[in-house]
Formats: structure tokens, sequence, C-alpha cells
């Protein structure tokens, strides 16, 4: 089955003093949910900042939608949410749905306030400044998805959010996609892997502005093999595993499944990895971290 494309990258540049965003080629698949992972500073916001609009400052080209669609619509059909003051501090609840509602076509006022008492948002608060971040994270979210859109890009949606919260928003972003009948896309940025990974279709690992793993889970999933050990066999596996960690009681790390069979004759127990530990390994084979794996 060939895969469109909800968003494609090529050769992107986006520099600023110290660090330099460099992507030469992209494709994020449409009609599934996507995760950008990578420590602070990778460049994750940056990326979602250039993709939606916020930033201008680059080269290279992005196209959406695979071209099908024109730049006024586009604008129409991507939504948005990020950190910072994404609404006016002295707006209230209800301004926001009035403001969206002028902005945008497809919003949907009485939906927005429904997504906020279904997410428990405090409209009793004066303004959005005197909200908490998990609120202003609820308010963002209640109003991107009161619109009719084809795709939504957000940046750290599950950082300010409590477990239960998390949960929901993982079921809000499957019921979207789902609704979607293949032609609604998610690509979100996000820290708590564990906490996203069942919502996550396809996986984009960043480290210091690059690009250095990608793919849908499943496939990453048989790329790589977990593997443990016995403490006493642990040099034997350091120089092929990836993410390699020692302890008193043995030691694990990410094989690719290509070089299992150099670590035939060991004593190993293998497993299938989840995102997480993936992600984990692969990036701390880029971190700057001391104590990471080189």
């Amino acid at each position: 089955m060939e895969i469109q494309t909800a968003i494609k990258i090529e050769n992107l540049i986006k520099k600023y003093k110290g660090f330099k965003l460099e992507i030469p080629s992209l494709k994020i698949p449409e009609g599934f949910a996507t995760a950008l992972i990578g420590e602070n500073g990778a460049g994750k916001s940056t990326l979602i900042n250039v993709l939606a609009g916020i930033r201008l400052d680059y080269t290279g080209e992005i196209t959406y939608f695979d071209g099908r669609q024109e730049e006024k619509a586009i604008r129409e059909n991507v939504g948005y949410t990020g950190p910072g003051n994404y609404f006016m501090p002295y707006w209230t609840i209800d301004v926001v749905g009035k403001a969206s509602r002028l902005l945008f076509e497809q919003f949907h006022e009485e939906r927005y306030q429904e997504i906020c008492q279904e997410l428990g948002v405090d409209k009793k608060k004066t303004s959005i400044e005197k909200l908490s971040d998990g609120m202003k994270m609820k308010t963002m979210l209640a109003a991107v998805f009161a619109r009719d859109t084809q795709m939504l890009l957000l940046d750290e949606p599950a950082s300010p959010l409590d477990p239960l919260m998390r949960d929901k928003l993982c079921s809000m972003i499957r019921e979207y996609i789902e609704e979607g009948n293949g032609e609604k896309s998610v690509f979100f940025s996000t820290h708590n892997i564990a906490d996203m990974e069942n919502v996550t279709d396809y996986a984009v690992i960043m480290a210091h502005g690059k690009i250095v793993e990608k793919g849908f889970v499943e496939d990453l999933k048989e790329k790589y093999i977990l593997v443990k050990g016995e403490s006493s066999e642990a040099d034997s596996g350091k120089e092929i595993l990836l993410g390699f960690q020692k302890n008193h009681y043995g030691y694990e790390g990410l094989c690719l499944s290509e070089n299992l069979d150099k670590l035939a004759g060991m004593d190993i127990v293998t497993e299938t990895p989840t995102l997480s530990q993936i992600s984990v390994a692969v990036m701390k084979e880029f971190s700057n971290l001391a104590g990471s794996a080189k």
C-alpha cells in the first residue's frame, strides 16, 4: 500500500548561534500519529515552529499534503499548539472561543465549550494568565480539537499534563486519526515517550539538530533487539550494543538484528524492545551527557 505524506521536507536548514537544524529529507506519513523524540536542545521545537509557520527564516522546501492543497487551505487544515504565551494572557476561556471563531473558518465554538467541560478546564478563573500550565494546555487542546483540520502539530502537549490527562490526550489523538479515514495526521514532540507510546505509529528521533533514526514503530522493533546478559560477559557485549548499561546483576542494551550473530555463544536473553528503550538507546549514542555511550 502506498502511503501519502502529510509533510515532506527537503534540504531544510535553520541556523542559530551555535546550533543548526539540518534535515536533508524527511517524510511525515499521512494518516498516522508521529512522535518527534529527542533531548532538550535537539531541535524539536525549532522544527515544529518551522512547520507551523512560526519561523520563516530557514532555507529548504516543505510540501504539505503532497502538494494537493493551496496555501490558504493549508492554514485552515493545520492546527498547532505550543508552549509559551499561545493566547493573550488577559483573555478568558470564553474569549478564547470567540477569538478562535474569528480566526478560523472551521472552528466550532460549541464543540470547544464541550471539550473544555470534558477536560475539566476551570472556567471560573478570570484570565488565561491565572491558569496552571496544565489548564493552559487543556485550553489549547480544546481550541485546536474544536477545529476541522487534517493535521495537528503539537509541541510537547503532554509535558504539563498529569498521567490521567496524558492518557486522555492519547485517546483524543487516536480518535482524531480514526475519524479521518487515513487523511488526518498528528505530529507531536514529547519527552514522555513511555506515556505516549501507545498512540505512536511512526517515530522520528533527533539529536543535535539532525534526524538520527526514523521509522514505523513496528519496523523499529524488528530492526533492534533488546539483549540482556550476565555481568561477567559485559565486556564482550559492550562494543556491539547501543545504550549499553551494566550493574551488579548483569548488562543490557540494544543490538541491531543484523548483528545478533556477533553475540553467538554468549549466555543472553533477547526481548522485543519498547519504543522508549529504542529511543533512549539511540539518543545515548549522540548525547553530550556524561556517562552516555559514544
